[in-house]
């Protein structure tokens, strides 16, 4: 198989790491997203490169290996996560909520929650995601703003809506939002902190533009509250 060139050690793994789906993990279809979608693109062995290839590598390992002693891109005894000024999460926590659901935690109400995180499991979650995104979700870095020890970045993660989300139809219409980040490495240029700031109000409000098969519509003629058309997947045919 030949090797990913965003995630360069993918392909050189022991045998005996734990895959969550039994083996390593392909990115054809969201690489050619990324690829065509991009609106950097960075010399060969720059920081910008090196730091937008290392949180591509943690995330594949977040969402594929099911051990953290697997992981080869953070430091696992002092790893945290923040998102948006709240508490951290450890390398376990964060592993156990994947990324979805520890990037869209909220102190909402819970009756004001576009997503409720802790309704969620990992898999359901990766599957909500990966049902909405049949191309992928992509994730680039725009800009960086100081090197090693701690790096600060700017970023950008998009994909088309394409497939339902959580009883919305698609609309095909590409979703996207910016954020900033910091990401605190070791002398080995393991992770040891990640610190991410972005609006979640951009992503999710793309992903409920789509009609809602279970909303009811006023029929402006009668006054009749009517269940609104369900909207097939057109990659359900």
């Amino acid at each position: 198989m030949a090797k990913d060139k965003y995630r360069p050690f993918l392909h050189d793994e022991p045998e005996n790491i734990q895959w969550r789906h039994g083996a390593p993990p392909t990115f054809d279809a969201v690489n050619k997203l990324f690829e065509q979608g991009r609106t950097m693109e960075w010399p060969e062995g720059s920081l910008e490169e090196t730091v937008q290839n290392t949180i591509k590598s943690w995330e594949m390992e977040l969402s594929h290996k099911t051990r953290l002693q697997d992981f080869k891109t953070i430091n696992p005894q002092k790893f945290k996560l923040f998102v948006n000024g709240r508490e951290g999460l450890s390398g376990e926590e964060t592993l156990r909520l994947g990324s979805y659901n520890a990037l869209l935690q909220s102190s909402l109400p819970e009756e004001l929650k576009p997503y409720n995180a802790d309704e969620e499991t990992f898999e359901s979650s990766h599957e909500a995601f990966r049902s909405a995104f049949p191309r992928g979700f992509a994730w680039e870095v725009i800009k960086v703003y100081s090197g090693p020890p701690e790096i600060a970045f700017k970023f950008r993660h998009w994909g088309f809506f394409e497939g339902p989300f959580k009883g919305h139809a698609p609309n095909g219409n590409m979703v996207q939002f910016y954020g900033f980040g910091t990401v605190k490495v070791d002398d080995s240029l393991k992770v040891e902190e990640v610190e991410i700031y972005y609006d979640p109000a951009e992503m999710l409000g793309g992903l409920l533009s789509g009609k809602n098969s279970n909303s009811t519509i006023e029929d402006g003629i009668h006054g009749i509250k009517t269940s609104a058309p369900s909207q097939k997947c057109p990659f359900s045919k």
